[in-house]
């Protein structure tokens, strides 16, 4: 499907290996599955994937296999989520012979190397062998963003200076084809780290450094950053612009108390999106109905709704239009779909 086919873009969030739900919602959509082939196409629509495909469902292959199809026929196209990206770091060993790995998660002396292990066993498990190293490989063709002109698609932040980092580093929007730049974007310190960090995980804003207490988040981690509402261009203060879970606790386990009304002394962070283009992106587990100035606002738009934890899998279904418009959400959970 060309450019000048496509009618317009659905633009799906987070799968998390819940292929039961990515099948269920594309059929709502209007997408049938092609004889022989066995790719979802519309006749006058193209889905747009945020990335996030993989770890936490029982449907891992299955959806991998579903996703690669559609592309490959150009049925969809694919933006990386920090998952695929944190799969290839875990694969990688670095350096070579060492016994390592980009992504730590079988060093004892790494605290983090449990974690990882643990986010990424359900990947593990079900996709293994061949399959496992032909996915791995697809997943360093993946373009970290797209900009088709009238609209952005990135999984957790559109940040420019961060895009014009890759651009200048690596020349391409693809980076991963190349070791060196896998391993750039795996080293702290390194530009292509704080880029990919920021494109893939969405930028932070330190509570510490402005007088609040660290927070323990829903896995019980204890955190001194929190999110960026990076969309909120109308944020200036610390409570505006950091996004705090109503599950996060104290270090007591008390509820998180509400943040000060406190005036960034640095201003406004560049983070915060203010052009006129939509962006759409996932990665952020929301929850409920879309909400205006959270989930959505004229140029931004989430379809992440927390598929991998109960939630509908989201789409929003564009068609053109200048300004975000919520009544094209289009959601499908696994009991209803809702319009």
């Amino acid at each position: 499907m060309t450019e000048s086919i496509a009618h317009g873009y659905d633009i799906i969030g987070d799968i998390h290996g819940y292929a039961d739900k990515l099948e269920e919602l594309l059929l709502a959509l209007g997408y049938q599955q092609a004889g022989g082939t066995g790719e979802y196409r519309h006749p006058h629509r193209q889905v747009i994937f945020v990335g996030d495909l993989i770890d936490r469902g029982g449907q891992q292959l299955r959806t991998l296999q579903l996703v690669k199809a559609m592309v490959d026929a150009g049925s969809a196209r694919i933006v990386m989520g920090n998952h695929e990206f944190n799969a290839l770091a875990y694969h990688t060993e670095w350096p070579a012979g060492s016994g390592k790995y980009l992504r730590p998660h079988d060093d004892p002396d790494d605290k983090r190397s449990a974690k990882n292990m643990r986010q990424h066993r359900a990947f593990l498990e079900q996709v293994t062998g061949d399959e496992r190293r032909m996915f791995l490989d697809w997943f360093t063709t993946i373009p970290v963003w797209l900009d088709l002109g009238d609209l952005r698609v990135v999984h957790a932040c559109w940040h420019p200076e961060s895009i014009a980092v890759i651009e200048r580093e690596c020349g391409t929007s693809t980076p991963f084809g190349k070791l060196e730049n896998l391993v750039a974007a795996s080293t702290k310190g390194d530009p292509l780290y704080d880029a990919v960090e920021t494109l893939l995980k969405g930028p932070e804003i330190s509570l510490v450094e402005h007088g609040q207490e660290p927070y323990h988040d829903k896995d019980g981690h204890s955190r001194n950053n929190a999110r960026l509402q990076w969309w909120n261009s109308a944020g200036h203060t610390l409570r505006d612009l950091a996004e705090m879970g109503g599950n996060f606790t104290t270090a007591d386990k008390k509820p998180y108390p509400p943040l000060p009304e406190l005036e960034l002394p640095e201003g406004r962070p560049s983070y915060v999106y203010s052009d006129h283009v939509p962006v759409f992106y996932g990665h952020y587990w929301r929850s409920d109905d879309p909400e205006h100035g959270h989930d959505w606002t004229d140029y931004t738009a989430c379809v992440d709704f927390s598929a991998g934890k109960g939630g509908p899998l989201t789409a929003y279904r564009w068609s053109g239009e200048k300004q975000i418009k919520p009544d094209k959400y289009f959601r499908c959970g696994a009991e209803s779909v809702t319009r």
